[in-house]
């Protein structure tokens, strides 16, 4: 039995009415204050106009071990200007006034705990977060985050890799909500010419643990990657290739344009390529 629409929460409207299109979605990552937070506003407004389903907001840490050297440098700078995880909860209470876009926290999981659990879920429910995504917290021992997470109504959105056993899969495919984030390669973030050939045999192994939406990342940045994944994940999440633009830009409003420039080629590849699949019936 279906849920009904209005049960939903952000995530899993976006994903619901992907699938009633046949339309594969992008999920933008960004860093949370670099270059500052207001600058970050900006480019999530920019992000959603341009078509984006779904915004990661990465939450700046000092010993970034899971990024590649463009977040890594995004989150030095974002750590230079303030940006910590309070003052991004308040961004998040910021952008809920214009935006209703699903928005996940990407964070390490050492900020949410200086934070205190308890503390951090509620702010992050009463600002408008809809998920989180802790990189280097474990299944096995991110029992009480789920507990207090879920109490808030927050989905917890882990990662599997392509060295995940099937056990593994079972194990992250049971603790995860919202979708399940699959990383296409083993090693850091950052941007890449070519997909993994053996990408599409693993969707379809994890496709056996899980009826959550699938969303690929690490190494997504062209229009063909997208057209890869058509039909085989639910999502495809872009993050080094657009922190790579901000890094570039000389203004966030140069930015913001380059943000939506890359975000289009991606979603037309999405909405109209060889991604596009059948609506669902």
């Amino acid at each position: 039995m279906s849920i009904p629409a209005a049960q939903l929460n952000r995530i899993e409207k976006c994903f619901a009415a992907l699938r009633a299109a046949g339309e594969m979605g992008v999920v933008a990552y960004i860093t949370a204050g670099d270059p500052s937070l207001d600058a970050t506003l900006e480019f999530v407004l920019a992000l959603e106009e341009a078509g984006t389903d779904v915004i990661e907001l990465g939450v700046p840490f000092s010993d970034p071990l899971a990024d590649g050297p463009t977040i890594q440098r995004a989150s030095e700078r974002a750590l230079k200007t303030g940006a910590s995880l309070p003052k991004i909860l308040e961004l998040v209470g910021r952008i809920r006034k214009s935006s209703q876009i699903p928005l996940v926290l990407f964070s390490y999981y050492n900020p949410i705990l200086q934070m205190g659990l308890e503390k951090f879920a509620a702010a992050a429910s009463e600002a408008g977060v809809d998920g989180v995504l802790a990189t280097d917290l474990s299944p096995e021992e991110s029992v009480e985050y789920r507990r207090i997470l879920a109490a808030h109504h927050l989905d917890t959105i882990f990662l599997c890799a392509p060295t995940s056993t099937d056990e593994r899969l079972a194990s992250i495919a049971a603790c995860s909500s919202g979708f399940l984030y699959l990383v296409s390669r083993t090693g850091v973030t950052g941007a890449k010419d070519t997909l993994p050939d053996d990408l599409p045999s693993l969707l379809r192994r994890v496709r056996n643990f899980t009826t959550l939406p699938i969303a690929v990342g690490f190494g997504i940045s062209l229009p063909g990657h997208v057209t890869l994944l058509g039909g085989l994940a639910d999502a495809a999440v872009v993050g080094s290739s657009l922190v790579a633009e901000i890094e570039h830009a000389k203004t966030p409003q140069q930015a913001a344009k380059a943000l939506r420039e890359r975000i289009r080629i991606l979603k037309d590849a999405a909405r109209h390529g060889l991604s596009k699949r059948e609506a669902a019936i």
